[in-house]
C-alpha cells in the first residue's frame, strides 16, 4: 500500500527569493539554504509530485502566493555528509487571491496549524484539510484544473 500524499508550505523572504523571481526562472529551482534540522526532515519526506505552498515572509507580506511541486526529493549539495541539502521545485500556478497570515489565524478550520505553532520553522508540514482550506481562502491557483468564475462566461 502506497503512502499517501503529503502537502507542504515553504516560506521564502520575497527580497531573497519571490514568486516572481521563481516565475522568471523557468518555474524551477533548487530549493536550499535550510539549515533548520526539523525543517530539513520535512525536506526529506517530500516526495515527487507533492505540492507546496509558496509562502512569503517577512514583515510586509506574510501570505500564500502560489503552488510548486516537488521536481527532484531531497539530495545532499556537498557530498561531504555535512547534512545541507535541497529539493529542486517547479511553479504550479500563482494562488488566484493571496492568502494573508492574518486571514489564515483568524480562520477556525486553521487552528493549531504547525505554521502558527511554529512561526520560524521554513518548511512546514500541510495537512490535507488545511490545504483544502487554504485553496478555498485563495479561490485555488491557477493549475489546479478548476474553472474560474469568468472563463466561459460570455
Amino acid at each position: 500500500m502506497g503512502k499517501e500524499r503529503q502537502y507542504w508550505l515553504l516560506k521564502t523572504e520575497p527580497g531573497e527569493w519571490s514568486w516572481e523571481d521563481q516565475a522568471a526562472n523557468g518555474g524551477v529551482t533548487k530549493w536550499d539554504g535550510v539549515k533548520n534540522k526539523q525543517a530539513q526532515k520535512n525536506m526529506k519526506a517530500m516526495r515527487l509530485n507533492e505540492l507546496c505552498f509558496f509562502y512569503h515572509s517577512g514583515a510586509r507580506s506574510r501570505r500564500v502566493v502560489g503552488v510548486v511541486s516537488v521536481l527532484r526529493e531531497w539530495y545532499e549539495e556537498s557530498g561531504d555528509g555535512a547534512g545541507a541539502g535541497a529539493v529542486d521545485v517547479k511553479e504550479v500556478g500563482m494562488m488566484r487571491r493571496a492568502v494573508d497570515l492574518k486571514e489564515m489565524k483568524r480562520d477556525q478550520e486553521l487552528k493549531g496549524w504547525a505554521l502558527f505553532r511554529q512561526p520560524r520553522l521554513s518548511v512546514v508540514n500541510v495537512e490535507k484539510k488545511v490545504w483544502d482550506r487554504v485553496c478555498d481562502l485563495g479561490g485555488g491557483f491557477d493549475g489546479d484544473g478548476e474553472k474560474k468564475d469568468d472563463e466561459g462566461d460570455e
